[in-house]
């Protein structure tokens, strides 16, 4: 037992994995609990006190001022019952009940789905104008010799520092969030694209070019399904990034969306729920993480089973109708505005999601992998 705990790049399968992240789980609870426990303190309870200061400190409420700090220290003098608090970090339990406050009273539902719209529409415009130029790049050499060196650059831009500039070319709606957040994953996309272009052997093009493929035979059957092969899975990395780049871009524009609760809740020291509210965070970053993998499967199925299986056709359908629920969506948001169109989109988004998941039955089924 030990052995297999301690082997190096050993894995541990079957119910034994299981059964280990969640005790796991319990242990980072209990570190968790531990942490909050020692970072509390204690707050008199004063009853029937406001303590709220003037917003002026001219000689006007000055007096005023004086007075309000001056009974307030002799309330905390003379306080006889006391609570505890965790202003660091909150317990698992609080943060726990505090979902029930973020439904009911900060429509959390509407919030988290406008962040899941604004991200799915970035990540939309940046595969979108990735893919093209990464190709032009990386097939053309006189293309790749002008601005390859450009584009790699990008990568150091501070991009949180370029919000003014963002804000003064697309205002502070949501299309200045969506092109700031298509801007970050597309400055780290291209490269990538272009680099998968570089490292697809050689022998797959040549032995093309033996056979008398053209350039768009070459482009279609040899390099799009070679960068596809492991374009998901860097795409996948990029959800963490995603993610940053909406709190912040939501920061500026504090209307809606989980970053403006994650603010709000902050600047208020309601420390539960914004831990709540990264906890949000991280499960939405898993279902996308997930939802990728599935992707890849329908469009790679190579990489994870050897013949043709029972439940591609639907996973193909599936992913095809999402992305044409989002073209739709987009459409109605920003150009045609068209109310039906959107009833129409949220409809084959909703198909597309119960195709891929039927098909992931089917194929869970599958014993060749």
């Amino acid at each position: 037992m030990l052995e297999q705990w301690f082997k190096l790049r050993g894995k541990i399968e079957g119910k034994s994995s299981w059964i280990y992240s969640i005790i796991g789980f319990a242990i980072t609870i209990c570190v968790w609990w531990i942490l909050a426990e020692l970072f509390s303190t204690t707050k008199p309870i004063l009853n029937d006190f406001n303590s709220v200061l003037p917003s002026s400190i001219d000689s006007v409420h000055l007096v005023n001022r004086d007075s309000i700090i001056k009974a307030e220290e002799a309330q905390l003098a003379s306080a006889t019952k006391f609570e505890k608090v965790y202003p660091l970090l909150p317990r698992p339990d609080r943060v726990l009940f505090s979902f029930k406050d973020l439904f009911q009273k900060d429509k959390l539902v509407p919030n988290t789905l406008h962040s899941i719209w604004l991200n799915i529409q970035g990540y939309f415009w940046a595969i979108f104008l990735a893919i093209p130029i990464g190709l032009i790049i990386g097939l053309f050499p006189i293309f790749n010799s002008m601005f390859n060196k450009q584009i790699d650059s990008l990568r150091y831009l501070p991009l949180s520092a370029l919000t003014g500039l963002f804000i003064i070319w697309f205002g502070l709606g949501d299309p200045m969030k969506i092109a700031f957040l298509a801007v970050g994953i597309l400055v780290y996309l291209i490269p990538v694209v272009v680099q998968r272009i570089q490292d697809l052997e050689e022998v797959y093009p040549q032995t093309a070019y033996t056979m008398g493929a053209s350039k768009w035979q070459l482009i279609k059957n040899i390099f799009l399904p070679g960068i596809f092969g492991k374009l998901i899975d860097d795409i996948r990395v990029l959800t963490a990034i995603s993610w940053t780049y909406i709190i912040i871009a939501e920061l500026l524009n504090k209307e809606a969306g989980i970053g403006s609760l994650i603010y709000t809740k902050s600047r208020q020291g309601q420390i539960d729920k914004v831990f709540a509210l990264l906890i949000v965070i991280i499960i939405i970053g898993l279902i996308q993480d997930k939802l990728f993998v599935l992707f890849d499967r329908m469009i790679n199925p190579h990489k994870y089973y050897k013949t043709k299986e029972s439940g591609l056709a639907e996973g193909r359908i599936g992913v095809s109708a999402m992305i044409i629920a989002v073209v739709f969506g987009i459409l109605c948001s920003y150009f045609l505005k068209i109310s039906i169109m959107c009833t129409i989109a949220w409809l084959l988004f909703a198909a597309g999601l119960l195709a891929l998941l039927y098909s992931y039955f089917l194929l869970s089924k599958t014993p060749n992998k």
